[in-house]
């Protein structure tokens, strides 16, 4: 499913690293303007939940290979999105995304940070878990609501 393999890049990207930065520059046409700027802005501090197990091991995962670029509790850098945010909802950016976007690198589409390098560093296991603990924020943070939909934890 295309929106699968999207949720997995951008999952890959959070993991590996954040890439080449590019010149800042405003998406044309793909995205509205509260998106863009939602995307592009770094957030407030994250609500932390109480944590699974995996997503515990997933935070220090997480730690190691996303936060460079994604920030502390996935709230962002002025070098990586927050992944705390409505475009990485599971309806539209699957856990198969995530597991694409560390695998394969993702193009800047969303956000004007430049491209997402591929992750080679950081395995399927591993991928797994930071998408649990990524996943687990967002439900705390109101992304997405309970099992609505189907991710990793």
């Amino acid at each position: 499913m295309a929106v699968s393999g999207f949720v997995a890049a951008v999952v890959l990207v959070a993991v590996v690293g954040c890439g080449e930065p590019a010149e800042p520059q405003r998406p044309t046409g793909e995205s509205t303007p509260a998106t863009t700027e939602a995307v592009d802005a770094v957030a407030v501090a994250p609500t932390r939940p109480a944590f699974s197990e995996t997503a515990l091991a997933g935070e220090t995962l997480f730690n190691a290979n996303c936060a460079l670029c994604h920030g502390e509790n996935a709230a962002g850098t002025t070098q990586g999105p927050t992944l705390i945010d409505r475009i990485y909802h599971p309806g539209h950016h699957s856990d198969f995304s995530f597991r694409r976007a560390v695998a394969q690198g993702v193009r800047q589409h969303h956000w004007t940070f430049g491209d997402m390098a591929p992750v080679a560093t950081v395995s399927a296991d591993e991928v797994e878990q930071i998408i649990c603990y990524v996943r687990e924020l967002q439900r705390q943070n109101g992304i997405f609501e309970g099992d609505d939909f189907a991710t990793v934890c």
